[in-house]
């Protein structure tokens, strides 16, 4: 990405250099052999200290070559969000793998998500044979069109002088993006633990995962705010 036209970034050809995008980094031992997990952890928060490198291609593997309690090696993958967003990336890293069921198969694109559950289906109209049936169809029409109107001005609004409140998860102050250490953790969770209770409501992993990441912010927040 070439950004030495007035600022503003353009992608342009480039050769890639394997060297400098597979990065096999120098971990203390101490700390590795006291606690690999938090080893693992501080090095993916340190990652966040360090800005990318835009004059090559914006991606990087880090292979972490010490055992940890889940696993033998780690491999941190770091890339620009203008490569791709997490959904696409991991569809992506899915379509590129074989079936441990079957080795054999040739790697294809998972099928598209089915949503039969009870909470995506559509609510059905009430018969508009009654008076009031069709004024409370008309209000809630009249509702949801407000409340667009709202939305569409306290959006303009945002964009023209407004800003966010400053929350704990917003750090930087007067407009600049301010580099702050980010502490990434992770916590393994059983997958059929997750596929029960996707198939219980009739939903995707993909909702169940976004409900629990949701919860776990909304407590984590309530918790250190005291509200």
């Amino acid at each position: 990405m070439d950004d030495s036209r007035g600022g503003k970034p353009r992608w342009v050809r480039t050769k890639v250099d394997l060297d400098d995008h597979i990065i096999v980094p120098r971990i203390d031992p101490a700390a590795v052999e006291c606690d690999p997990d938090k080893a693992v952890e501080d090095y993916v928060a340190s990652l966040s200290m360090l800005p990318m490198d835009r004059r090559r291609p914006l991606w990087e593997f880090h292979l972490l070559d010490f055992p940890t309690s889940e696993a033998t090696s780690t491999m941190v993958l770091r890339l620009h969000h203008s490569i791709g967003d997490g959904m696409s990336l991991m569809t992506l890293y899915v379509a590129s793998s074989r079936s441990t069921a079957d080795p054999a198969r040739l790697p294809t694109m998972p099928p598209p998500p089915r949503r039969t559950g009870e909470i995506y289906q559509l609510q059905p109209r009430p018969p508009l044979s009654s008076g009031k049936a069709l004024l409370a169809w008309v209000l809630s029409y009249l509702v949801l069109a407000w409340h667009t109107l709202v939305d569409c001005v306290l959006l303009a609004a945002t964009i023209l002088f407004l800003s966010d409140p400053r929350t704990m998860f917003v750090r930087s102050d007067g407009g600049l993006q301010a580099q702050h250490r980010k502490r990434f953790i992770h916590r393994n969770l059983s997958l059929d633990d997750v596929k029960l209770i996707k198939t219980a409501v009739k939903c995707t992993i993909n909702d169940v995962l976004v409900g629990l990441t949701s919860a776990a912010l909304s407590r984590y927040y309530f918790r250190m705010s005291g509200k």
